[in-house]
């Protein structure tokens, strides 16, 4: 029998590669896509038993794109609605149309299990067997956007850090490539900012690293550097690596950080940067 398909679709490649490294573990097949569009299409084309839509997302919003799959004659999949905001106005929403609900917020792995359990009662032993790990992760997906910022100088990092949380944002912190690759597999930070130029592997290492694993691969990466990089070298962080995406912006370090924040917000929802005295 093969393993039913599970589509997930988020714009927070925090939430995205939380949620499929899960499912995979407990024996579904998974496909993704960053935003509204990008699900209808999918979903069309492959026809999944499930989808995990975010309700929040760019182009079309996880709502909108399930009422349209599910008309009469669409799509017969079931879905579950996800939202980082706990709204009675969406339950309703989702009750009246059929759906499951989750919130990002505490019990957010436990209702993502119980829910799958009822459409793949088949399914409960492997489900069960996660939902222990599960609870016991309850920062797997971040309430909040997660940050990671990397660099050997622990100035900058306070400089950043402290002007992230500013803006609402949760920030984590590594002094290498090798600490940052552990807390983005078991963090899911919705960007990585690193310094370029590190003792123990620079940033086109980590790049390459990250993009080398599943739980990693799509993960945004920002990169500065506190002298001018040369055109071969900003190209080189740029280019694809292993299928994906290198380097997305780099920077000079700077404490003008508005052009840098600009770019991070574009991967995180965070307040608007005129909000925020930095």
């Amino acid at each position: 029998m093969n393993a039913p398909v599970i589509l997930i679709a988020d714009d927070d490649p925090a939430v995205l590669a939380a949620l499929s490294t899960r499912c995979r573990k407990m024996g579904f097949e998974v496909d993704t896509a960053t935003n509204g569009l990008q699900m209808l299409l999918r979903a069309r084309r492959s026809s999944p038993d499930l989808i995990i839509v975010d309700i929040n997302m760019p182009k079309l919003d996880g709502l909108t794109a399930s009422y349209h799959l599910l008309e009469p004659g669409g799509l017969a999949a079931d879905v579950i609605i996800v939202t980082g905001t706990p709204s009675d106005e969406t339950l309703q929403h989702c009750e009246a149309m059929g759906l499951f609900y989750a919130c990002k917020r505490e019990q957010f792995w436990q209702d993502i299990c119980q829910a799958l359990t009822e459409i793949f009662p088949h399914m409960a032993e492997a489900i069960a067997e996660q939902i222990g790990p599960f609870a016991t992760m309850p920062d797997a997906v971040p309430s909040n956007p997660r940050v990671l910022v990397v660099d050997d100088d622990e100035q900058v990092a306070q400089f950043l850090s402290s002007r992230l949380k500013k803006l609402g944002i949760e920030v984590l912190y590594a002094p290498n490539a090798a600490r940052a690759l552990r807390l983005a597999a078991s963090h899911y930070p919705s960007v990585v900012v690193t310094d370029y130029y590190m003792p123990e592997g620079d940033a086109e290492f980590l790049i390459m690293r990250l993009r080398s694993s599943r739980a990693t691969a799509q993960i945004p990466v920002i990169v500065i550097s506190g002298r001018e990089l040369d055109e071969t070298t900003a190209k080189q962080l740029k280019r694809e690596m292993l299928g994906y995406p290198g380097a997305v912006g780099i920077f000079r370090k700077s404490f003008d950080v508005s052009e840098l924040f600009d770019a991070i917000q574009q991967y995180c929802s965070a307040e608007p940067i005129a909000a925020v005295k930095l």
